[in-house]
């Protein structure tokens, strides 16, 4: 009698070990959320899953302030429960600031050399860096652009700030912004110092008054009229434009793109130096995880996200300044991505947290005395000049 053959055991299927990449995200980039460009960056998301089996990304959605909020989570997190960190979080520049100082994210110099790459713009590589470390990837840009209703405005370019005045039409700014990021903007375009030879903040009384000028002469031409004190956040600013309140109005190119205004057409926030000049800001990806094995992935998912081919469908779809010259190159509204291109290239990140918390007060009260016609612009320059000398005093 034959022997019975003997079936080898089938080998047991291999067991791909999960690995779960929880990423933080503030609600305007949700990718399952009712934004734009959501559906963009979910998908991408799910590419990165398909080319690392095994791995699995968890979206949380937190709020961007407050109780709960992106800083106040990742500070619990980091005390009483590391093990509930994210692998990456997506932050302001200023919560990334805040969140580097408080060593709730960690540096990524050693981890990614992504940023020595050629493509990317100035500004977003200044985004990127504290301190000469490497804190963050850059995702999503943003810039102060000048708006304005075409139809009053005219056909003629507007370029500089006399172009601006000769129409005398009110312009709408956050004139009661503690933060007073348009005469900051304003300011370092005449190259005005923010610290003085001991890196103490301070203001150059001379520079101020240039600015403070423009605002007295606009006062006066009905381009900076009194009651632009009442605005003090960018969200006011806009919707007073929208009211409308005013024919012109500087805000953030995330704010235009998201909506892109039939009414409304764009341009560089005019310089008062000899070139061009804005302010920045932005949103990168950090990296809270205390665990070392699993920063590795973290770092590619970061790269896998902020890399050129990804940022130019995202960026247009989403409406914010693409980090990297070759996203914005590949954007189809050409007239648009030109004046960005110009934007992108004079921009500048915005100051350091603590600098803005003491110089911005001191400006917008200036600011107020000056369109209300209740200082006269070097009067009101050296008085902030001197003010703001006083708070450093010991």
């Amino acid at each position: 009698q034959s022997p019975t053959p003997q079936l080898s055991p089938s080998p047991a299927p291999t067991a791909v070990s999960t690995q779960i990449l929880t990423v933080w995200v503030p609600p305007g980039f949700d990718p399952r959320g009712q934004v734009r460009g959501a559906d963009v960056l979910l998908a991408r998301i799910r590419a990165f899953e398909d080319q690392n089996p095994g791995v699995q990304v968890k979206i949380r959605v937190k709020a961007p302030n407050g109780p709960g909020g992106l800083l106040e989570s990742l500070s619990a997190a980091t005390l009483a429960a590391p093990e509930a960190l994210p692998s990456l979080v997506l932050l302001s520049r200023t919560d990334l600031e805040t969140a580097a100082l408080k060593g709730l994210v960690f540096p990524l110099d050693d981890l990614t050399a992504v940023m020595d790459e050629p493509d990317w713009f100035a500004y977003a590589a200044q985004l990127a860096s504290l301190d000469g470390s490497l804190f963050g990837l850059p995702f999503a840009g943003d810039a102060l652009l000048l708006l304005y209703r075409a139809e009053k405005v005219g056909s003629a370019p507007v370029q500089t700030w006399d172009d601006v005045m000769s129409r005398g039409q009110p312009l709408i700014f956050p004139a009661g912004d503690p933060q007073a990021l348009m005469t900051l903007a304003l300011y370092r375009s005449l190259d005005g110092p923010l610290e003085d030879e001991l890196g103490r903040p301070a203001l150059d009384p001379v520079r101020l008054a240039q600015v403070f000028s423009l605002y007295a002469e606009g006062a006066q031409q009905g381009a900076f009229p009194y009651w632009l004190g009442q605005f003090q956040t960018d969200g006011q600013a806009w919707q007073g434009y929208r009211e409308p309140r005013g024919t012109w109005v500087v805000t953030w190119s995330s704010r235009y793109l998201a909506e892109l205004p039939v009414d409304t057409a764009a341009a560089q926030l005019p310089s008062l130096g000899d070139h061009a000049y804005t302010l920045a800001t932005g949103w990168l990806w950090a990296m809270p995880d205390p665990h070392p094995e699993r920063r590795e992935m973290a770092v590619r998912l970061a790269e896998f996200l902020t890399a050129s081919e990804f940022q130019q469908e995202w960026s247009a779809a989403a409406g914010y300044l693409p980090t990297r010259p070759s996203a914005l190159a590949a954007w189809n509204n050409q007239s648009l991505q030109s004046m960005l291109n110009q934007a992108a290239l004079s921009a500048e990140t915005r100051p350091a947290n603590d600098l803005v918390a003491s110089i911005g007060p001191v400006l917008q009260e200036a600011v107020l005395q000056v369109i209300k016609s209740q200082s006269d612009p070097l009067q009101a320059a050296e008085a902030a000049a001197e003010r703001l000398r006083e708070t450093q005093s010991p």
